[in-house]
């Protein structure tokens, strides 16, 4: 197995809509990906409307639900907590 890191989120979106006709088992985390990283690539965390954080928090939950049996998920509270988006 290889791993390939890629800095940066527009150039994360660029590689994934190239590699997304040649997908079979992660196109739907690529695509959801490609929508993360467009919001993201806009601004950074801490200028990004909270509105959008939750936009992004909702889309990798659904990354990490489309993954394999994991151990360590992070729940949506969770997940708000981390970015300071609780009341």
């Amino acid at each position: 197995m290889t791993e390939l890191r890629i800095n940066g989120f527009s150039q994360v979106r660029e590689i994934l809509k190239t590699l997304q006709p040649h997908l079979r088992f992660k196109r739907k985390q690529a695509k959801l990906l490609i929508q993360a990283c467009k919001l993201l690539e806009r601004q950074t965390l801490r200028t990004t409307k909270p509105k959008d954080i939750r936009k992004i928090v909702d889309l990798l939950l659904l990354i990490q639900n489309e993954n394999y049996m994991s151990k360590k998920r992070k729940t949506k509270e969770e997940l708000h907590r981390i970015l300071g988006l609780t009341p």
